[in-house]
């Protein structure tokens, strides 16, 4: 028993001292993003797309008025990779599609920082059902009414 209590006392010791949560206020990367475009793997292969070949546009009232969404896609080959959602909003979490290489991905997205002019910055944590994970650092280039 005692031996049980020490093991369990070091492993719980060890995540809170081991986990890092990247907005929790201290985090290196909390006013900037440590990637500026789109990282994304998919179990096999590793995307990474720079901020200056994505377009970012939002359409601040897509759904009816007030009711926001953005649209993100790689500017040389806009049907190759895309995200659309609408979490736009600070901490927002919702639904998105994430298309990459012809495959339409399901996603959750949490919005971790947002904007509403060109040249604010939105950054998104992207999950798709199977587990897998990515992050998009961009710049509004565009507010399409």
């Amino acid at each position: 028993m005692k031996y049980l209590v020490k093991a369990s006392l070091l492993f719980f010791m060890s995540i809170l001292f081991l986990s890092c949560d990247n907005d929790d206020g201290m985090a290196d990367n909390q006013n900037q993003c440590n990637y500026e475009g789109l990282t994304f793997d998919d179990g096999s292969t590793q995307t990474l797309i720079p901020e200056a070949q994505l377009q970012t546009e939002l359409f601040p009232n897509n759904g009816g008025p007030g009711v926001a969404a953005v649209e993100v896609y790689e500017t040389s080959n806009p049907g190759n990779i895309w995200l659309l959602t609408d979490a736009v909003t600070l901490n927002a979490v919702g639904p998105g599609t994430l298309g990459i290489n012809g495959t339409n991905y399901a996603v959750t997205v949490t919005c971790q920082r947002a904007g509403t002019a060109v040249g604010d910055e939105f950054r998104f944590d992207v999950v798709t059902v199977g587990g897998l994970e990515g992050e998009l650092c961009v710049v509004i280039d565009a507010v399409i009414p």
